[in-house]
């Protein structure tokens, strides 16, 4: 009855969020995603719907994750306990801090006042207030039980990155974009401290335990120790070679760790000033640090959407926490050690046990090893493949319930761009490596390398047929190879814009390019730029030309967004260039073409009508369905026009594509996800 019991707990703390939203939701979501042996999937299992063919391949067991907390519009900047560790405090981007039951996740308080984004959040130690650092350029103090204003400090002269409470509750820290550390009496308001000495923006503070240290994190690349009485500097740390993001003392006040954007952490002893140990491992910036209680844990939150646990005494890793589809900006414990926070810029707060042991049950699914950024089907819908952070390019068989991937090594960097000749006998990859590697997907092998790029290759896509490949890069050229010589054919010049997307006309005889809000029409064979279409409020991210050469379709996104805010796809008339129209869908759009009568649009979200009066009719609408299943309506799937299954939060990523029935989904943790679907509905 007890194990029961706590599985019953797991899966009602893991869908708290589904079953508020849309409770039926738990018999679909909740079991289609729970773990094989959790008793409640078990039980309750005849329930999964029965137009869901063939369910994705999940865990065994639960993992380290409790619940996620959702409610912020943007991203999360900040998360920390309160002391009595009965709230869970969290500030965002869109300008509020909400205080959360840290048992149950329910939202206590939604705090408003800061007019621009809430970079930082600290609880003093009695837990009566909560402080706030915002771009708006001040420092707020909240009483915690009300939400409250009790003060507003408004001397920065520049965004407020940090903010940090001495021990003793009486004074407060801040560092700002201005340059500076102030410290403040919080009984009387004035100002005690004006710590001058970092040649550029001051990203994050802390003080030791005793009080009488306090540890600066700056953009100049340094850490910079204080006497918290005198404001003497007592020591300046130089070993990083990028900025420092984020310092934490350890509860001893022994040793402090830094976090940089060189992707490592460094360990330090206060006492000496002697560096102790580098940790590594991260693939991308480390953007946070915090020590457990007891001084052995120290956990990480970085750009490559993990959460890390680390053992302070020998620098080894204990634990990978995945889940988080965008970076995780902040990490804290719990008082009482049993819990990890960590909030991200996919919008949530995520709670993990803190364990020491690692998962075992997370290794049951082979995937990448790090994150995936990339998806694409082949064009008979067969084959799923998929680039990552982790260097390798992988195949997935897309019809079988065993999965099964083959793993193609030879790049040196992140591969950020897959596509499928058409004959799906060859797969291209374009790296950050700047090359573009062509993979025999019958027997994994390498064909050829293209070299010529300067800067990441972020896009490629073949000619129609095949004997062509266009490739767009961060060195802003777009560049036209002949796949059977691998030479180059043209190199087009963007005006020194990154190059995101890359299509070729269905005849082949026009090349798109989609770069920093701007599209690009040219001809193939001579190279020649003909038209250029602008209005975009973000990089393109994918662009297709219509069958008959009239239309031309692109999307705008932010490059990394891997939640379900509005996109905007625009369509234009090659012609005269003019924006004929506007259509909003919730969701990233990786993948962009025309269906063959040029009716509709194919993305891997979906497809949707465009036709009958899309040309000469500028209009700003929702897009109608055409495909019987598509996810164009935030963190919905749609089935034959109809809601029947809420992603989870772990599958709001930008890695989604859909071929037929055949929804593919990129897991923060690496492994792809495959669920086929009844087209009858049954």
């Amino acid at each position: 009855m007890t194990c029961f019991l706590q599985d019953a707990l797991r899966f009602v703390l893991k869908n708290r969020q589904i079953a508020d939203d849309a409770p039926l939701q738990l018999y679909h979501s909740g079991l289609l995603f729970a773990p094989k042996m959790s008793f409640i999937r078990r039980i309750f299992e005849d329930e999964i719907p029965t137009w869901i063919c063939v369910p994705p391949m999940v865990e065994e067991k639960w993992n380290a994750e409790l619940q996620t907390l959702e409610g912020h519009s943007a991203q999360v900047t900040s998360t920390e306990f309160s002391p009595d560790n009965q709230y869970l405090a969290s500030s965002s981007w869109d300008t509020k801090i909400k205080v959360w039951n840290a048992a149950t996740g329910v939202s206590k308080l939604t705090i408003e006042g800061h007019s621009h984004r809430v970079m930082s959040i600290a609880f003093s130690p009695d837990g009566r207030l909560l402080s706030s650092g915002s771009w708006d350029h001040t420092v707020k103090l909240w009483h915690l039980d009300t939400g409250a204003l009790y003060r507003t400090f408004n001397e920065h002269s520049d965004a407020v990155l940090s903010v940090a409470f001495s021990p003793d509750g009486q004074t407060l820290a801040s560092g700002s974009w201005d340059k500076t550390i102030l410290v403040r009496n919080i009984t009387t308001g004035t100002r005690q401290l004006t710590l001058e000495g970092h040649s550029n923006r001051v990203l994050t503070v802390a003080f030791s335990s005793d009080g009488k240290l306090l540890a600066s994190g700056s953009w100049d690349s340094t850490v910079r120790l204080w006497n918290t009485t005198t404001g003497a500097l007592q020591q300046t740390l130089d070993i990083h070679s990028d900025l420092i993001r984020s310092v934490a003392f350890s509860p001893c006040g022994k040793i402090l760790a830094c976090g940089s954007d060189d992707k490592t952490i460094s360990l330090w002893d206060t006492v000496s000033g002697t560096h102790r140990v580098t940790l590594e491992g991260h693939a991308h910036w480390v953007l946070s640090v915090a020590f457990s209680p007891d001084g052995q844990t120290l956990a990480s939150g970085s750009g490559d959407r993990t959460v890390r646990l680390w053992d302070t005494a020998t620098g080894a890793l204990k634990e990978t926490f995945n889940g988080h589809s965008d970076s995780v900006w902040s990490v804290a414990f719990s008082p009482n050690n049993q819990h990890v926070a960590s909030g991200s810029g996919d919008m949530t707060v995520r709670i993990w046990y803190n364990q020491s042991q690692k998962q075992p049950e997370q290794q049951n699914l082979m995937g990448h090893s790090e994150l995936i950024w990339c998806v694409a089907f082949s064009h008979d819908g067969h084959l799923l493949a998929s680039g990552s952070w982790d260097t390798t390019v992988r195949l997935w068989d897309a019809n079988g319930a065993q999965q099964k991937s083959q793993v193609m090594k030879g790049h040196t960097h992140w591969v950020l761009s897959v596509a499928f000749h058409p004959d799906s006998q060859i797969l291209a990859s374009g790296s950050g490596d700047m090359t573009i590697k062509l993979w025999d997907t019958a027997t994994g092998t390498l064909r050829q390398t293209l070299v010529g790029h300067s800067d990441f290759v972020m896009s490629v896509k073949f000619s129609s047929d095949g004997l062509g490949l266009a490739s767009g890069s961060r060195d802003g050229t777009v560049r036209l190879w002949n796949t059977a010589t691998g030479l180059q054919q043209h190199i087009l010049q963007c005006r020194s814009d990154i190059v995101l997307s890359v299509a070729f006309s269905p005849d082949d005889r026009y090349l798109t390019s989609g770069s920093s809000r701007t599209a690009r029409l040219w001809h193939t064979e001579t190279g020649k730029l003909l038209r250029s279409f602008d209005g975009h409020l973000e990089a393109l991210t994918s662009v297709a030309i219509s069958h008959d050469s009239r239309l031309l379709a692109s999307v705008d996104g932010h490059i990394r967004t891997s939640d379900f805010r509005d996109n905007t796809i625009r369509i234009w008339n090659i012609t005269t260039a003019e924006l004929q129209r506007e259509l909003t869908v919730k969701g990233p759009v990786t993948n962009l073409t025309f269906s063959k009568d040029d009716s509709h649009l194919i993305t891997n979200l979906g497809s949707f009508h465009i036709q009958p009066g899309c040309c000469g009719n500028t209009s700003h609408t929702t897009p109608l369905l055409h495909s019987h299943l598509s996810i164009l309506n935030g963190p919905w799937l749609d089935l034959q026009g109809k809601r029947v299954l809420r992603l989870p939060s772990e599958y709001w990523t930008r890695c989604l594509a859909i071929k037929d029935s055949t929804l593919a989904l990129g897991h923060p943790s690496g492994q792809i996800f495959f669920i086929h679907f009844d087209k009858t509905m049954r």
